[in-house]
Parts: C-alpha cells; structure tokens; sequence
C-alpha cells in the first residue's frame, strides 16, 4: 500500500499516522528516539507491507504487471490501490477526502521537530504538490508514477504503467475491494495488540 492507505489505516492518532507514513525512511530500529505512539505506526506499516506482499489477490494483481515492470510491479500496484482508495473514499470514510488530507498535513507541518530527515526533506514538494489528492485521477497517478520513474533514472518504466492500470481498471478495482477488506480486519487485529502492550 502507497502513502494515503496507510495514514487511513492508522486510525484517529496523529502519531500513528506521521509513524506509519515515514516508516519506509527508517532502518531496522532505528525508531527508539520516537514517541511510543510513532513507533507503533513504524511497526503497523512493516505489519501492513508484510500482510500485503505475501497476500494472493495482491500478488495477482502484480502478475497483469511482471512481464513488463519486473521487481517494481509490486510498487506499481501499491499506487493503483491508493487510487482506489482515493475513488472510492465515500465507502471507507465518513469525512471528506480534502478535509482528510488537510488534517494530515497540518499534523505534520505541527509535529514537524519529530519527522525523520527523509520526511522533512520531502514535504514542501508533498504539499505543493499536494500527492494525496492527485491519488484521485489517472492523470494523477500518471504523475505520480513518472516522478517514482525519475528517481529510479528512467530504469523502472514507472511512467507507462497507466497504461495497465486503464487496460486492467476494472480487475485491479475489484481486487482492490476484496483486498482491502481482508487488510482492514488484519490492521483492527495488530492495533488490538498494540493496545495491550
């Protein structure tokens, strides 16, 4: 899963939320100078990569991927699903997408002392840019996946991918759904565990 299905998944805490975003920046445990409630989002992110990566319906939507993108189809993927989220926020959340987004932000621009180098190196461009909200639209997407393309120097072919995601929209949409609902209970599990620590 991409940046907006894990700061979803996270729940209410803004410091799981800010933990769980810029897990993928932090190495091993190099996590024990964070706040308990950051740790916790690291280790929720590394429990929703692992349940993601190993899960079937993922791994069959990285197949329709493989031929063409190799090792990155599961990256690709990660992003077409956060669009689906993006599309279809209405049926997992009762606020608003903006307003969502716009509390994270603020959440980070107020924590900003906490954030690790990588994340505080990439939020003004995340802001101006506004990632989140351009998870919404192909077009989106398409942006997205060129600037990924860019920092791999154009080997991963990153940029073309919209072109699977419009050939397969409908079966990468559908188990986008089946899996979702299967990673929402897994997470509800983790975060039960977390509570009684």
């Amino acid at each position: 899963m991409n940046f907006l299905a894990h700061i979803y998944l996270s729940g209410d805490s803004d410091l799981l939320k800010i933990g769980n975003f810029m897990a993928d920046g932090i190495r091993g445990n190099q996590f024990d100078t964070y706040p308990t409630e950051v740790q916790n989002g690291i280790f929720l992110h590394r429990a929703i990569d692992t349940f993601t990566d190993a899960h079937p319906i993922f791994r069959e939507s990285t197949k329709k991927l493989h031929a063409r993108y190799h090792h990155y189809a599961g990256v690709i993927v990660d992003v077409f699903y956060d669009h689906f989220l993006a599309k279809n926020w209405s049926t997992y959340s009762n606020e608003n997408l903006a307003d969502f987004i716009e509390r994270f932000y603020q959440s980070l621009k107020d924590n900003a002392t906490i954030l690790s180098p990588r994340t505080a190196g990439f939020m003004e461009v995340m802001f101006r840019e506004n990632w989140l909200w351009s998870y919404r639209t192909i077009g989106g997407i398409d942006k997205i996946l060129t600037q990924m393309d860019r920092r791999t120097k154009n080997q991963s072919q990153m940029r073309t991918a919209t072109e699977e995601l419009e050939q397969f929209y409908t079966e990468f949409e559908n188990e986008f759904t089946l899996f979702f609902e299967e990673l929402r209970a897994h997470v509800l599990e983790k975060q039960k565990e977390f509570s009684q620590l």
